[in-house]
């Protein structure tokens, strides 16, 4: 096998279970087969994609990709298999696509389970014969191409829900590499913080990184990182550059950008005006008693509802403020929050 190129992307870890996926990178990466990279949001499937590549045989080839989520169907077929001049409105000359341009090389289709079932049948033959036709077009187009894949959804769920072509996924999936989150590799998290932190602080134009304390390393281990590698990166390099004394390890992490004194405060949910059991039927004679009862009922549920904040009660009862104050008045209720 040709040697790796010097491009090789960086994949930080030295956990047993990333230790045991990059493994299994190197096994696949030689074979000229479909592969499936899956894994969570900001795992590194790109990264992991490159390495496929850059491991293989066609390293010093192209590497092309391609973002199946980011396209709608007509666009999408286009950019993967080319169209003619006058294919569609607006086609005014030839457009190679991606199967094209990665002739002899690898092509990379992040989010493929949103592919439409169009583009996933002319793919199916794409793979199944190395030939294709460019939209509009009748001349029947040769490839060799090494096809690698990745999605953070269940593929044999969607296919056995008839969402995703199962004889498409039988072809993609030659073998499957699983990215694992970082809360599965929490050993790393140290690694790639201290990595992220360092180039950080040489972006900013500061002679060194002091480090974290051991109250910052605790936040960082306990966070679940929903986000993954991504997150941790970008709560790091946020972490540094807000830090006041870049001389002395930072001690407190930034996990919420967000957080602010004057954050907006979410939505008030809707809910009908009147309470769920419902006032109760007048009794003849004591129609003015059941109006009472029933404003009264509207304006305490609208206050318990909103936290006794009056602006968001009158809203809720679709009153301007001072009308609503005025019914608290008429009732008494301008002080009462014990019922």
């Amino acid at each position: 096998m040709a040697r790796p190129s010097p491009d090789l992307p960086a994949l930080m870890g030295e956990s047993p279970a990333f230790q045991a996926m990059l493994e299994h990178v190197s096994k696949a990466a030689p074979l000229d087969k479909p592969t499936l990279v899956i894994g969570e949001r900001g795992t590194g499937k790109e990264l992991v994609a490159a390495r496929l590549h850059y491991l293989s045989r066609r390293w010093d080839r192209a590497f092309v990709k391609l973002n199946c989520g980011a396209l709608a169907e007509s666009l999408l077929e286009s950019e993967l298999f080319g169209h003619e001049a006058g294919a569609f409105t607006g086609a005014v000359r030839r457009h190679v696509g991606r199967f094209e341009l990665a002739d002899d090389g690898t092509l990379f289709l992040d989010e493929i389970a949103n592919a439409p079932p169009a583009v996933q049948e002319k793919m199916l033959r794409v793979i199944e014969y190395g030939e294709f036709e460019r939209v509009g077009g009748s001349q029947t187009l040769a490839t060799d191409v090494r096809l690698i894949g990745a999605t953070n959804a269940d593929l044999p769920a969607l296919a056995a829900e008839g969402k995703f072509r199962a004889d498409l996924l039988d072809r993609l999936s030659f073998d499957v590499i699983t990215i694992p989150p970082l809360r599965a590799r929490r050993e790393d998290i140290p690694l790639l913080a201290e990595h992220f932190a360092v180039a950080m602080a040489r972006e900013l134009g500061r002679p060194y990184f002091p480090g974290f304390t051991d109250r910052a390393l605790a936040q960082l281990l306990a966070h679940p990182w929903p986000g993954n590698v991504r997150e941790l990166k970008n709560t790091v390099e946020r972490t540094v550059y807000r830090s006041e004394r870049p001389d002395r390890p930072v001690d407190a992490v930034v996990l919420d950008p967000f957080a602010s004194p004057w954050r907006p405060a979410p939505p008030v949910p809707s809910s009908p005006p009147v309470p769920a059991s419902g006032p109760a039927p007048p009794e003849p004679g004591s129609f003015p008693d059941a109006v009472r009862a029933f404003e009264i009922g509207l304006l305490k549920g609208a206050l318990e509802r909103n936290q006794f904040n009056q602006k968001r009660a009158a809203a809720d009862l679709g009153l301007r403020y001072h009308q609503f104050r005025g019914h608290l008045r008429k009732y008494g209720l301008s002080e009462d929050r014990s019922s």
